[in-house]
Order: structure tokens, then C-alpha cells, then sequence
């Protein structure tokens, strides 16, 4: 195999802060109205995009990468939130079994690829190995140097074969990501997302970073580069996020056949059973206070 290192990004040049997250030069948060608007037109084409890859054929993979409370899984969510479940699924693999652990590390992650005319969207994905599971001690460091030099032959693979990769890695700071913490302790909604892992790595902050930074120096290569994404506003960063992805995939508007609703047929003597006949769902929504008002017919 030959050496592929020539053609991989200094690791200097891909900085744990980046100039627009470095204090002193954050930019404004973006207004709700701004980003629902935007949002929404950025979900539109994301529906054009998936009629394009359902109707060429065509497998994108798409990785969601970066630190826990990062945004991750708020961006897949955004970007999942009109597109049709058939086409675009959602990856996100529990800790491996004994099984998967007796097999070849890439194999579960195979198995979840796209076939022609889907989306897959990895929350988390094979970087596991060089985040978590390298900072944890889950893996020896024999099999992380392995990684490190099987993923860049993986990736090149999937690329030769057709499939359209694309990593991103959501940059938060310690003090957002901290804010979000705390914010989900408070929220019994959300609390659930929290784990002892995720509070371990705010006192392995620094271990993670240089983690991440060897990830890069292996990884982020001319044919699968990674992308950043500037995490501590979520609404910039999302939109960030999607505006990219769709300006990297060659996608076009495909011509989809008028509808046309027919008339329903004339009535035929059907009656409906009566209504006591059947085991209706309560109404709770007319205890709330407020909810007051016209009935309406069944």
C-alpha cells in the first residue's frame, strides 16, 4: 500500500479554536426568525436533494462527529425533519456486543451502509474509536493505531466504490458545553441524554482534544476531508451545516408527475358503525385549561 501520509493536512492547520469561536470574536447569535426562515428553505432543498438520490440511485453518507452536548444529534434531527424515513435513516449504534466485538472493527458500521437511492446518517460512527473509546481506555492501544491506519483505507474504499461521504465534526467550547450540561440536568426531558461517560469527559477535556487532533492528522484527507462546524450557537450551526452538505452534493431537481385529486365516488349505502361500538382514545385535550370551546362533528 503506498504511503498516503504526503497527502494528509498538517495537523496545525485544524485548531481546537478556530478563529470565530476564539474569545472576543463570536458573532451574534442568530435571530430565531432568521434561522426559522432560513431553515426552512434549506429543508426544502434537503426534499429535492433526497428525490435526487432516490431517483439516480445515488448512497450518501453523511458523519456526525464532536464532543457530547456538541449539537449533533439537533442537527441530524433538523435535517431528517422532512425527508421521507425510507430514504434518509438515522445510524446511531449502541456499545458493541461480545459478537461485534469479536469481529473486524468496521464490520457492524458495513453493515449499516446505504444501498442505491438512501442516506445514511451517522450519529457517532467508526470514530468511536479514536474519540471515546481511545480517551475511556475501551480500546488497547494496538487497535487504536490500527484505526488510525485502516480508516483512511476504509474511506478511500467506500469512495472508489460510489458512495458521497461526508464528515462533519461539531466544534463546542468548554464553556458551552458545560452551559448545556447543566442545562440538561435541569430538564427532565432531556436528562436521559446525559450519561456517566459525557460527565467523565469534561475532566478529560484536554485528553480528548489531543485525541481529536491525532484523529485529524490520520483522517482528514484530500478525499474525505473533514469539515468544521463552529457548534457553540446551535441555529448557526445547523444552518451552517446543511447550507455546506448541499453545496457539496451534485444534486438537481427532478421532474416529478402532476397530481391531481380524483373525486370520491358517489355514496353507496355505507353506514358507519356506531360510535359506542368501538373503544374510543380519551379526550384529555378538553380538561386543559383554555381548550374551551365549539364542539365539532366527529
Amino acid at each position: 500500500m503506498p504511503d498516503k501520509s504526503r497527502d494528509r493536512r498538517p495537523a496545525e492547520t485544524i485548531p481546537e479554536t478556530t478563529p470565530e469561536t476564539a474569545p472576543g470574536s463570536r458573532p451574534a447569535r442568530l435571530p430565531r426568525p432568521v434561522y426559522e426562515r432560513e431553515l426552512l428553505r434549506l429543508q426544502e432543498q434537503l426534499v429535492v436533494m433526497q428525490e435526487w438520490v432516490r431517483a439516480r440511485g445515488v448512497r450518501l453518507v453523511v458523519v456526525f462527529e464532536g464532543r457530547d452536548a456538541a449539537g449533533k444529534g439537533g442537527a441530524i434531527k433538523r435535517v431528517t425533519e422532512y425527508l421521507n424515513p425510507r430514504v434518509a435513516r438515522v445510524v446511531a449504534l449502541p456499545a458493541p456486543t461480545e459478537r461485534e466485538r469479536g469481529q473486524w472493527y468496521f464490520q457492524r458500521y458495513a453493515e449499516q451502509l446505504p444501498t442505491a437511492g438512501e442516506i445514511a446518517l451517522f450519529d457517532r460512527s467508526w470514530y468511536n474509536r479514536a474519540g471515546v473509546e481511545r480517551v475511556m481506555g475501551f480500546c488497547t492501544e494496538e487497535e487504536h493505531a490500527r484505526f488510525l491506519g485502516q480508516c483512511p483505507v476504509f474511506e478511500r474504499l467506500l469512495i472508489e466504490d460510489g458512495i458521497l461521504l461526508r464528515k462533519y465534526w461539531f466544534s463546542v467550547g468548554d464553556e458551552e458545553q458545560e452551559r448545556r450540561f447543566r442545562s440538561r440536568m435541569s430538564d427532565p426531558t432531556r436528562r436521559w441524554k446525559l450519561s456517566p461517560v459525557d460527565l467523565e469527559s469534561r475532566i478529560r477535556w484536554e485528553a480528548y482534544s489531543r485525541a481529536k487532533d491525532e484523529m485529524f492528522a490520520h483522517t482528514d484527507l484530500p478525499d474525505s476531508p473533514w469539515y468544521v462546524v463552529d457548534a457553540d450557537d446551535k441555529r448557526r450551526a445547523r444552518v451552517n451545516m446543511i447550507a455546506h452538505l448541499l453545496s457539496t452534493i451534485p444534486y438537481e431537481e427532478v421532474p416529478r408527475p402532476e397530481l391531481s385529486l380524483p373525486p370520491r365516488p358517489s355514496a353507496t349505502g355505507y353506514e358507519r358503525p356506531p360510535r359506542d361500538t368501538q373503544t374510543w382514545v380519551p379526550d384529555h385535550a378538553a380538561s386543559l385549561p383554555g381548550a374551551e370551546g365549539k364542539t365539532r362533528r366527529a
